[in-house]
C-alpha cells in the first residue's frame, strides 16, 4: 500500500465533499476522533455508520469546506500517515473560517482504522 498517495486520494475526496469515496477507505470498524467534544480526545465516533454520520455534519456545518495547502507523511512501517492543511470554510450563518490542523491516520490492510484530527484554535 502507497500511504502517501492514498493519503493525497482522501483528501481530494473530503474536498469534493463526496463521502461514498471517502468511506471508501475506511475500514468497518474504523475510529473517528474530532477536535471538539466534552473528553479530552474530543469526540468519539466508532464504526463505518458512525463515522459517515460525523463527517456529514462537517459538509452540512461548512458547506464550503476545503482542506487546502495538503503536506502528507508516511511511517510505513508503523501503517501510520499524518496530513496537514489548512481548513477554509463558511458556517451556514456566514462566519468564515481558517485553521491549520493535520490528521493522523492508522491503516490495516489498506484501510483506515483510525482517523484522529487536531487543529489549532483561532481566537
Amino acid at each position: 500500500m502507497d500511504i502517501r498517495s492514498t493519503l493525497t486520494e482522501l483528501c481530494d475526496a473530503f474536498n469534493a465533499h463526496d463521502l461514498d469515496r471517502i468511506m471508501a477507505f475506511f475500514a468497518d470498524d474504523c475510529v473517528l476522533e474530532m477536535p471538539r467534544g466534552s473528553n479530552p480526545w474530543g469526540s468519539r465516533f466508532e464504526g463505518k455508520r458512525n463515522v459517515r454520520d460525523a463527517l456529514a455534519t462537517r459538509f452540512e456545518g461548512l458547506p464550503d469546506v476545503h482542506y487546502g495547502d495538503g503536506e502528507h507523511f508516511v511511517d510505513a512501517a508503523a501503517d501510520t500517515g499524518m496530513s496537514k492543511w489548512i481548513l477554509t470554510g463558511t458556517t451556514r450563518e456566514g462566519v468564515k473560517k481558517e485553521v491549520r490542523g493535520c490528521d493522523f491516520y492508522t491503516f490495516r490492510d489498506g484501510k483506515v482504522i483510525r482517523k484522529d484530527s487536531y487543529w489549532k484554535i483561532v481566537e
